[in-house]
């Protein structure tokens, strides 16, 4: 296991790991180091330390620290000469390298080689609106290639989401590395006719992946005859319950779809802080699970699962109750 320590002047590196939960979920084996006013470089190293004897002996460490020649990065450099075999420092230390050091470590076995991975992904999270003020050697990746070179093929669902946010940081950075598609299609009507919505979706795709946004007859369409997307790996967003039917009903072979976020609104009820339904949406639930549609109720892939029959029948006694 790697063990990652955040190290910062003031509360940055505490701030940054709740960033980094909201969009990746809890993670086990991150500590914090905050360097304050009255603190002398000894109380550093000592915290540091301590930092690093939370993890198991045999644990790599990642030290993740805001500024190169800083106090926390010298006092962290002191203790690293020790353990340069399996322990590793990297600075400039933004949301988009820590989240980055949450994916990498679930398929690579050293801090080493996780910290080559970083650096890259620090430096395309910095990023300008309009893109017209970017250095023109930072500007946009160039398009990613058809994972087949766009022969015949079936397609590879490797998720379908429901999520009233679609396109967001839990799903370009936890999905994305978790799937690893090569293609996101946003599957909604109205986006699809919403072209400042459209535009920002794909606008979020993260680096290697590209985004679409199409309306559900034109996915059903695809999904019986996809020499477009032939081969790819795809990861399918739907805003709501109904236009997963819709696309079930039309021939889209989903097996499973994970239900994410549900926003709440009048006339819905809230079993939990993330999802909300009014009867449609319970109707809509089980006429899916009569095709044989399983689900996967979690935000962020680490979450526990829940189990969506105990939560459809928590939001059917509550509407029950309001009648």
């Amino acid at each position: 296991m790697i063990g990652i320590v955040l190290a910062s002047h003031g509360q940055f590196a505490a701030g940054i790991k709740q960033s980094g939960e909201m969009i990746f979920g809890e993670q086990e084996k991150v500590e914090t180091v905050t360097f304050v006013n009255g603190e002398s470089p000894d109380d550093l190293k000592q915290h540091l330390l301590d930092a690093t004897q939370k993890f198991d002996p045999e644990d790599d460490v990642l030290f993740l620290i805001d500024l190169w020649g800083g106090s926390p990065f010298n006092q962290a450099s002191g203790i690293l000469e020790e353990h340069k075999d399996k322990w590793v420092i990297v600075t400039g230390l933004n949301l988009p390298m820590l989240i980055e050091a949450y994916g990498s470590r679930l398929s690579m076995t050293s801090a080493h080689e996780v910290a080559t991975h970083l650096v890259e992904a620090a430096r395309e999270g910095v990023r300008v609106s309009p893109d017209t003020l970017m250095p023109q050697e930072q500007k946009a990746a160039p398009v990613a290639k058809k994972a087949n070179g766009g022969r015949p093929g079936k397609m590879a669902y490797v998720l379908a989401r429901i999520d009233s946010r679609l396109l967001h940081g839990q799903v370009a950075t936890a999905w994305t590395k978790s799937t690893k598609p090569t293609r996101i299609i946003v599957v909604s009507d109205g986006v699809a006719t919403d072209k400042l919505r459209k535009n920002l979706i794909i606008q979020a795709a993260p680096a290697g992946v590209i985004a679409h946004v199409i309306p559900v007859d034109q996915m059903i369409k695809i999904a019986k005859d996809d020499q477009h997307f032939g081969g790819e790996k795809v990861l399918l967003l739907f805003e709501t319950p109904q236009d997963v039917l819709r696309a079930v009903d039309g021939g889209v072979p989903l097996k499973s779809v994970n239900v994410g976020s549900m926003a709440h609104s009048v006339g819905k009820v809230q079993p939990n802080k993330v999802l909300a339904f009014d009867q449609n949406d319970i109707d809509t639930f089980a006429k899916l699970k009569a095709h044989g549609v399983e689900f996967d109720v979690r935000k962020v892939p680490t979450d526990s699962k829940d189990n969506m029959d105990t939560i459809l029948k928590k939001a059917q006694d509550a509407l029950n109750e309001q009648k």
